[in-house]
C-alpha cells in the first residue's frame, strides 16, 4: 500500500499518505459493490425497458 500511495504521489506531484489511499479504496469499494447490486437488483426492468 505505501508503495502504491509513493508512485501516486510521484505521478501526481501531490502528497498522499497510505492512509489516505486506504480509505479512498474502501469507499470506491463499497461504490462499486453497490452498483453492482443494483445492476442486479434491476436487470428484468432495465432488460424491459430497453425491449
Amino acid at each position: 500500500m505505501a508503495a502504491l500511495a509513493r508512485a501516486i504521489s510521484r505521478a501526481t506531484r501531490t502528497d498522499i499518505d497510505a492512509e489516505t489511499l486506504k480509505i479512498l479504496m474502501v469507499f470506491a469499494g463499497a461504490a462499486a459493490l453497490l452498483s453492482f447490486a443494483a445492476a442486479m437488483i434491476y436487470r428484468q426492468a432495465l432488460k424491459a425497458a430497453l425491449l
